[in-house]
């Protein structure tokens, strides 16, 4: 149906019809906006669905209907109020009757941006608390004290300062603060979707940052804040401590690549400095493996995606050495298990550049090279070889492609 007939519809029976949240929001700031969220008021809800018999129910503490209109299934939600009655983003008795009014639904809301609502068909954009003003300035700002009902509003602030280049303003960073206590409830699918959009953002160390700002980092992500302060040798790291090195790389990812799995290799790749101690700093001897044990930990409170997790415990296991290796074998043995990891090359380099600032030619042909490397099979040896004698001719053999490509790359410098 088209959103016209959608609109008429409820407009005839007394409703009032708004497009809410990001896409009025986005129209605003000039970009182009994606999927329309819906809201009603002025109906009561077993009229809407007599309306709309196809319509899909899909709420469970307060009604919200998937309806198609102009061809995609958009959310239509009714106008609510909520009251806080206990901890977490379940705490809360919601009233959604049809004299809920706009600007009760709006004042619920967590920041003034996410407040503006566009009446139907009129298109007017109703306005109440400073959204447009803060939207074109880059603020964002928490509508009232409810903004810290919902704990992980805080996270949100932080992750649209980080997708949308905005500051938040002194008063919004202290009920950030004041989620402090029941972010340490929360479900951690909720932290991790948070983190998830926040590693797609052009700069994802403004998310962390903020948090950081906020007193809730070591709260929502410990493995990050055990990081501040662990100094670093000055001459390799003049950036600072290894904090401030891994926001530094995780950035200098996002720039060469969209690939959350890189950034997210990116972010890890130094864990193990957070548990390095205090008399061994500023080095940091062992951190490979003790950034294995805390990548495991994390996954054990969180339950991280399964390729998240195998790329970052690759990267942390290969970073120091990847562009540092010497002799011919370890070289080929290195360049065959990055083909084998689930990192792409372009993923692997982004990383391994970020963190060193150079690659050495191994490591800048090597997809060439293995590509050349893997055309030598067991099917190619030598009558009577069986059992790891035939393993070890295909790496003899690989070991010669290697050094015949390194020899015809030198001769063509």
């Amino acid at each position: 149906m088209r959103e016209e007939d959608f609109v008429a519809a409820l407009r005839k029976c007394g409703a009032r019809v708004f497009i809410v949240g990001g896409w009025v929001r986005d129209q605003i700031r000039g970009v182009k906006a994606h999927d329309k969220d819906y809201m009603v008021a002025g109906i009561e809800e077993k009229a809407f669905a007599n309306l709309f018999p196809e319509a899909e129910k899909v709420g469970k503490s307060f009604p919200v209907y998937l309806v198609a209109i102009d061809g995609k299934k958009s959310e239509v939600a009714f106008a609510r109020k909520e009251r806080k009655t206990g901890s977490g983003y379940c705490g809360f008795a919601v009233e959604y009757d049809p004299s809920v009014t706009l600007e009760e639904d709006l004042y619920r809301r967590d920041t003034t941006m996410n407040s503006l609502a566009m009446e139907l068909p009129s298109r007017q954009i109703h306005d109440l608390y400073g959204g447009i003003a803060d939207t074109r300035r880059g603020i964002i700002r928490a509508i009232s004290e409810h903004f810290c009902e919902d704990p992980v509003r805080a996270l949100r602030a932080a992750r649209q300062a980080a997708e949308f280049g905005f500051a938040i303003e002194d008063n919004t960073y202290r009920l950030m603060a004041a989620c402090r206590e029941e972010l340490a409830g929360e479900p951690a699918e909720r932290l991790l979707g948070e983190l998830r959009r926040a590693l797609r953002a052009p700069k994802p160390s403004v998310f962390f940052r903020c948090l950081n700002r906020a007193g809730i980092l070591a709260i929502t992500f410990p493995e990050l804040a055990a990081l501040i302060g662990k100094t670093q040798p000055a001459a390799f790291h003049p950036e600072g401590d290894a904090f401030e090195h891994t926001m530094l790389v995780v950035d200098k990812v996002a720039a060469q690549t969209s690939s959350v799995l890189a950034r997210f290799a990116g972010l890890v790749h130094d864990l193990g400095k957070g548990t390095t101690p205090k008399e061994m700093e500023p080095h940091h001897y062992g951190h490979e493996e003790r950034g294995l044990e805390v990548l495991t930990a994390w996954n054990q409170r969180m339950t991280l995606p399964r390729d998240w997790l195998q790329a970052g415990g690759f990267v942390i296991a290969e970073h120091m050495r990847a562009p540092l290796l010497g002799k011919e074998a370890k070289i080929v043995d290195l360049l065959l298990r990055i083909d084998r990891s689930n990192l792409s090359w372009e993923e692997f380099l982004a990383v391994i550049m970020a963190d060193h600032q150079s690659l050495p030619d191994y490591l800048q042909n090597g997809e060439g090279y293995v590509r050349k490397m893997k055309q030598v099979s067991g099917r190619d040896c030598p009558e009577g070889l069986t059992g790891k004698k035939i393993g070890e001719w295909i790496r003899s053999e690989q070991l010669k492609i290697y050094r015949s490509l390194v020899v015809r790359s030198d001769s063509a410098d």
